[in-house]
């Protein structure tokens, strides 16, 4: 065995020193080192392609690797000489996601059969390099990678990250900081919460007021511009695909509306504008249901964001809708899930909108803190694949304990260890292992302000939730994990990343 890594491997290479393919997170399907291989990236190397579909992922390995070994690094379609190669015909055990990665000495090989693929390969080849390869300015090296032969794929396709920006706003740049930061460990769905009680965070060209005065402010009562505009949208979407990351918007409804109504008065049964909410409760808020308004005004929203998100994907919230009876929130789903439909989105949901249809192309996301929910049980019987998110494992504004200044603690306290000791796969009495589309962490931000308090809150749970959602269910085993996930400790340091250095995790100097 690779200490610390479940994989099976060759006595001789058990025998081999400790290098950096036992510190891989998420941990690869297979890997079979090659102790009398090194790799070593000069001066000269080029990045080689075989096939034109690796061209993103070739061009975000040469932007990560160029400013820290100050090497050249061009990308060429010739395959000749050293370096590193990305190319096709990857042994079909890989899937969609998947890759080969062999090191020779000459050559890094990388096979992937799609973009996707070459994407989660590259984040694995950073990871072999030295920690210092995370540098922004250049370093001095050598940049070498231990000699392996890797086959990878993913436990399941949906590997999520969500950010809310509507109760705390964060800019563009320090949107896309974050996007680097869950790219790195082979996320590939970025779900960004877009409206709430407190701010509307996205232009809607149809309905302006929504950003001029639902986008003034945020929790705390800070005022200002606190919005993006369709093209900062469209920008921020394009930085995640060239990362390998589909973009999924949400705005929240029924409940969690108060921006919103804020800022058309139609939007409420009475007529009249509600005032701006800078708290944190829930559930107070509701679109009036019976008008023929507010469905022109979902409409609207559903099709100018479809418009402009390239991703399959649209998130209509649907949870704590508590000021919205039970017929009248089933009344609003049948009407606004199939507008969804027909602006070509398949619809992503809170768990609760589930029970209102029994359409098996919606996809339910469990945010509960239970281990049954009939409701889910049911649509996972039909057939629907179900997204797991449980806030008592994997809310990343959960408090790690009783001192974190941060987050909330409504759904407990949540260290390191217990956000990886649950099965996604046998957690929620009634959805097995083939009724899970996959994993996703949100991140509320009511106490978060800034990208050091995301990091914080983020780091060290995010990856291990890309844990749970790439590694295979057999190699399941926190005394295992945890050195791994310590010793992303000196690559975090090299980024700037402020994590929480939990008790619990051996963490690398």
């Amino acid at each position: 065995m690779i200490a610390g890594s479940g994989v099976l491997v060759t006595e001789t290479a058990a025998a081999a020193p400790a290098t950096t393919l036992q510190e891989l997170v998420p941990q690869p399907a297979q890997v079979q080192p090659r102790p009398d291989i090194t790799f070593t990236l000069t001066t000269t190397a080029k990045i080689q392609l075989a096939t034109e579909d690796a061209r993103k992922p070739a061009e975000l390995l040469a932007s990560i690797l160029r400013p820290s070994t100050g090497y050249p690094l061009p990308i060429t379609n010739q395959v000749q000489g050293d370096g590193i190669v990305l190319t096709g015909g990857a042994d079909p055990k890989t899937g969609p996601e998947g890759y080969q990665l062999d090191v020779t000495p000459k050559q890094v090989v990388i096979r992937a059969n799609t973009p996707a693929g070459h994407f989660n390969a590259v984040q694995t080849l950073r990871q072999l390099l030295p920690a210092k390869t995370e540098a922004k300015t250049k370093q001095q090296g050598p940049w070498r990678v231990p000699g392996a032969s890797i086959l990878d794929h993913p436990r399941y396709h949906h590997r999520g990250a969500m950010l809310d920006v509507s109760r705390h706003f964060f800019t563009t740049d320090q949107v896309k900081r974050y996007i680097d930061q869950i790219a790195a460990f082979k996320i590939n769905y970025f779900h960004l919460h877009l409206s709430d009680d407190q701010g509307w965070r996205l232009e809607i060209k149809s309905w302006p007021e929504l950003t001029k005065i639902g986008g003034s402010t945020e929790v705390g009562g800070r005022t200002g511009k606190l919005f993006y505009t369709q093209a900062q949208y469209k920008d921020l979407v394009a930085y995640a695909a060239d990362r390998g990351i589909t973009t999924i918007p949400e705005f929240d409804m029924p409940g969690h509306t108060n921006a919103a109504q804020a800022s058309y008065a139609e939007l409420n049964c009475d007529g009249k504008k509600r005032p701006l909410y800078t708290g944190t409760e829930v559930g107070f808020s509701s679109l009036c249901i019976d008008e023929d308004i507010t469905y022109r005004f979902v409409e609207d929203v559903i099709k100018e964001v479809a418009a402009i998100t390239p991703g399959p994907y649209f998130h209509i919230g649907g949870d704590e809708a508590l000021s919205t009876p039970d017929a009248d929130y089933r009344k609003f789903m049948d009407r606004v899930l199939p507008l969804v439909k027909k602006y070509g989105k398949t619809t992503v949901g809170w768990h609760e909108f589930v029970k209102t249809t029994e359409d098996t192309g919606t996809i339910p996301q469990f945010w509960g803190t239970t281990t049954t929910d009939e409701n889910v049980a049911a649509a996972a019987r039909r057939g629907n694949k179900v997204l797991m998110s449980p806030a008592n494992k994997i809310y990343l504004d959960m408090k790690y304990d009783k001192d974190t200044k941060l987050g909330l603690d409504w759904a407990g306290l949540v260290e390191v260890k217990d956000s990886y000791n649950w099965n996604p796969g046998a957690y929620l009495q009634g959805v097995a292992e083939q009724n899970v589309r996959g994993v996703e962490a949100p991140l509320w931000t009511e106490t978060i302000r800034t990208s050091s308090d995301i990091e914080y809150m983020a780091f060290p749970r995010l990856p291990v939730a890309a844990e749970l959602g790439w590694a295979q269910a057999s190699t399941h085993n926190w005394e295992r994990f945890a050195p791994r996930l310590g010793a992303q400790a000196p690559r975090w340091k090299v980024q700037g990343i402020g994590f929480y250095a939990s008790p619990q995790v051996p963490w690398k100097k």
